[in-house]
């Protein structure tokens, strides 16, 4: 009996759970002062702010826990306190799940923080005129707080000029690659290129999504099975609590006719609802890869909300993306044209052969988007001492032009979005072949005694 006691009391440290200290080493530098560290895993339900599981503050930039866990392979990931501020890869992107075979004995872990999503990574690709306006601004209508992005025109701190804007949705994309989930827009690069060209510049607010609550703030319906149904409440924010501090505390251009809306995906749908909502506040509307499918009574709302004033209103969908998407697309396109909105000058829908549902694919297509739906008012060379016209716009075919005194034309050139001569004439034409080409390019006209005339054009 002796010898079975011993031996009952020899196999217990063996049977009992060791101890595995992680030691978090580094942590990112843009880390919110006064943050609390925890770690969720598999061993203990993935609970994201867990007080039991908060690492201890060291006092010397370190961080460390000690667990009590069995011999095994656990899966776990670092926070700061839940699922919106989990911690992300090298650029602030999605960062796969920690994996490590303990071993059962005491043993300490040493590990570095790289990021977290909701701040982003310290290698910032954003242009020196891009600006985070407030890390937690508060959204009031959902008792929610958002980081806020604000591009600015490369002259906005030399001159008083006042700019027209545009609010984009999933701020984390636009101008910052270590912030963006899977690539950045660009937009801050789009902008300054164009502004180099000739452009008379625009502001741009970017407003984070809301990680988990994303979906559930891009839609005023409920799906059953993904959510929704918060999408009113955020366009009310951006309508009454966004925008009048934006005007307040920038130089903008605060009527309709200089507001637009624009996103992709969901944040398509939330600005083709929020767009024609709040038409007595937008003009212009952006929709990349709008998810109409979300709800069927996107539809609805447009076919019962006829805007008759101006608005135009881009939409793109890719190919590649499937017939879901297309489908959408093409259904709301009809919608649009039977109901008595539908103005070629005013409405553009283009579908892509090339298009995927991506950053990149929206990056690509955001110039073209923005020199359309801005079109009145970036032409810094559209004189108007000659009346003429470019129709159809857009156009799959041929355009045909108008010009009072076409005798006085002495050349016509055809310029693509990238600034390349792709047709030219010296002598006027009435009618020219453009199928071949496609996207927003500019017409030119030249007349005796060196005066420019010029027009952007859509071509489909």
């Amino acid at each position: 009996m002796k010898n079975v006691l011993l031996f009952f009391w020899s196999i217990i440290p063996m049977l009992s759970f060791a101890q595995l200290t992680i030691v978090v080493d580094e942590i990112p530098s843009n880390t919110p002062e006064g943050s609390d560290i925890h770690i969720a895993g598999d061993f203990q339900g993935w609970d994201p702010g867990s007080s039991d599981y908060m690492l201890n503050d060291n006092g010397d930039g370190t961080y460390s826990i000690e667990l009590d866990i069995a011999a095994g392979t656990i899966t776990f990931k670092f926070t700061r306190g839940g699922w919106d501020t989990v911690e992300g890869n090298e650029n602030g992107g999605f960062l796969p799940d920690r994996t490590y075979s303990y071993n059962g004995l005491e043993e300490t872990l040493n590990l570095q923080i790289l990021s977290w999503e909701d701040v982003g990574g310290t290698n910032s690709s954003a242009a020196e005129n891009v600006e985070i306006m407030d890390t937690d601004f508060y959204i009031s209508q959902l008792d929610r707080y958002r980081r806020i992005w604000v591009y600015t025109p490369p002259n906005y701190d030399d001159t008083d000029e006042h700019y027209k804007v545009l609010y984009m949705h999933d701020g984390q994309n636009l101008f910052d690659a270590a912030s963006s989930f899977s690539g950045e827009w660009e937009v801050d690069e789009t902008l300054n290129a164009l502004f180099d060209q000739g452009d008379e510049g625009c502001i741009v607010v970017g407003i984070d999504n809301g990680g988990i609550h994303r979906i559930d703030e891009y839609s005023p319906w409920v799906n059953v099975q993904y959510g929704g149904g918060e999408g009113r409440l955020y366009m009310d924010f951006i309508v009454n609590t966004l925008k009048p501090y934006i005007d307040e505390n920038y130089r903008t251009r605060p009527e309709r006719e200089w507001t637009g809306i624009m996103g992709s995906s969901m944040g398509g749908l939330i600005s083709a609802y929020g767009g024609v909502e709040h038409s007595d506040v937008f003009s212009r509307i952006g929709a990349f890869s709008p998810s109409y499918w979300f709800s069927d009574e996107t539809y609805d709302h447009m076919q019962v909300n006829v805007v008759t004033a101006e608005m135009r209103i881009y939409t793109i969908a890719g190919e590649q993306e499937g017939p879901v998407m297309t489908n959408g697309v093409a259904n709301m396109n009809n919608i649009m044209s039977n109901t008595g909105w539908y103005d070629e000058n005013e409405f553009i829908t283009l579908t892509h052969e090339y298009g995927t549902h991506s950053e990149s694919y929206w990056r690509n297509e955001f110039e073209d988007a923005y020199l359309w739906l801005w079109d009145n008012d970036t032409s810094v060379n559209d004189f108007a001492s000659a009346e003429w016209v470019v129709y159809p716009n857009p156009s799959e075919t041929v355009i045909q032009l108008e010009i009072e005194n076409s005798s006085q034309v002495t050349k016509i050139e055809l310029i693509d979005s990238t600034g390349k001569l792709i047709y030219t004439t010296s002598q006027f034409e009435r009618m020219i072949d453009v199928s071949q080409w496609e996207g927003v390019h500019v017409i030119a006209i030249y007349l005796e005694g060196g005066e420019k005339l010029t027009k952007r054009i859509v071509l489909r």
